[in-house]
């Protein structure tokens, strides 16, 4: 018998089971664009928040790693839930991103609350020395200071377990989604189910190659920084992974590989790089980094280019 079932997760009020619905969808992380000088680009920023939902997407998360969330400030990454906020004007849901040192989360979790977020995706928290009693704390802390928002937990340690998940919901309601990104989708299924397939959104948090696998054994929504580039696509892969028409889906799917290869290679070293420079190339926002990411040498621009081209072709762009 499975930790869920022996204590069942409280019901979720109302409000937020409704929110929860919602995130039943592509959940697209905008990438914050800085100028030559490493100052972020508001204008910019703002433009691709606008052009996500003009496309149709409904729900974003500012301050998430394809956002360079490690690398801002914390006037920046404020800056950037009240940014993403303005721009979608309410056709989006804004999950905010939050984490770091405890007491920081907290502060960022009532400024996202009164910048009018509609709910917080909480990073793995980054100490070296994590319990699992010490990750149930750290995201209860959080939760319970914004008990009206939905709380999305970020999870990409294969040792938190659907017990765990559980548990943490039944002290915090609010806990309503997962943004599982362990790269196993046989831990996804057992994961989700041990904590309650019912009970939360679950999104495949690895992007559109984890889409299918993730949808086969019970997500109902996955994020990308793709879309950031080529809305229409990811888009069109929700749609087919919805209707269950999974051949449609991979036959996507081949045509996001080499994208998103490049994007994972070297343990994701350029994941944020190859998203800017196509921007960059499609002439949205500059192709600015900060480090410890790189700009790209050429061969690597040159690879992208030949990617847009074909999705062009294909009437992607």
């Amino acid at each position: 018998m499975t930790a869920a079932s022996q204590d069942p997760t409280p019901p979720t009020p109302p409000n937020l089971a409704h929110q929860r619905d919602r995130l039943a969808t592509l959940v697209a992380i905008p990438v914050t664009p800085f100028t030559p000088d490493g100052a972020v680009d508001w204008d910019g920023h703002a433009a691709v928040l606008r052009r996500l939902v003009e496309h149709g997407v409904q729900a974003v998360t500012p301050n998430g790693n394809t956002g360079e969330f490690h690398t801002l400030g914390d006037a920046e990454r404020r800056r950037a839930v009240e940014s993403a906020v303005a721009a979608v004007d309410g056709q989006a849901e804004v999950v905010a991103g939050v984490g770091l040192d405890l007491a920081g989360a907290v502060d960022a979790a009532g400024h996202a609350a009164r910048a009018g977020a509609s709910a917080l995706m909480i990073h793995q928290p980054v100490h070296p020395y994590r319990s699992a009693e010490g990750w149930i704390e750290y995201h209860r802390a959080i939760a319970d200071t914004v008990p009206g928002l939905g709380i999305v937990l970020y999870v990409r340690d294969a040792r938190i377990s659907g017990e765990h998940i559980a548990t943490l919901a039944g002290h915090s309601p609010n806990v309503i989604g997962v943004k599982y990104a362990v790269p196993d989708s046989v831990s996804f299924a057992s994961v989700a189910r041990d904590a309650g397939l019912d009970a939360f959104a679950w999104i495949a948090g690895l992007a559109e190659l984890s889409a299918p696998g993730c949808f086969a054994v019970g997500a109902t929504g996955f994020t990308s920084g793709l879309v950031n580039v080529a809305p229409r696509l990811s888009l069109a892969m929700l749609d087919a992974l919805r209707g269950g028409d999974f051949a449609k889906a991979m036959l996507l799917w081949e045509t996001v590989r080499e994208f998103e290869e490049l994007r994972g290679a070297d343990a994701g070293a350029d994941n944020v790089s190859v998203v800017k420079e196509a921007l960059a190339q499609l002439g949205i926002i500059d192709r600015h980094v900060r480090p410890p990411s790189r700009s790209l040498p050429q061969p690597l621009r040159d690879r992208i280019g030949a990617v847009l081209d074909q999705w062009r072709a294909g009437g992607w762009l």
